[in-house]
């Protein structure tokens, strides 16, 4: 997967209805399957869900998250299941 990411969001294309983990800036991280975003990095999430220490605090569902409150999308969210 790696050879075929030339810019960045080539990488969030390519996980487009995958699971990914968001890391926000209120020290936050969301689990949940990439629906859409944009070129400001906002993102669509759906069955999204909060994580603590690794566990899922609560199911969220839905959620749009703006793009300027992310500090870092991983693409594997190994982390939940």
């Amino acid at each position: 997967m790696a050879n075929t990411v030339e810019r960045p969001l080539d990488l969030l294309n390519q996980s487009k209805g995958k699971e990914i983990l968001v890391h926000l800036k209120n020290d936050r991280q969301l689990v949940g399957k990439l629906l859409a975003f944009d070129i400001h990095i906002n993102i669509v999430l759906d069955n999204t869900k909060e994580l603590d220490k690794g566990e899922i605090k609560r199911n969220i569902g839905l959620t749009f998250i703006r793009g300027d409150t992310i500090i870092y999308i991983s693409p594997s969210a190994a982390t939940a299941s």
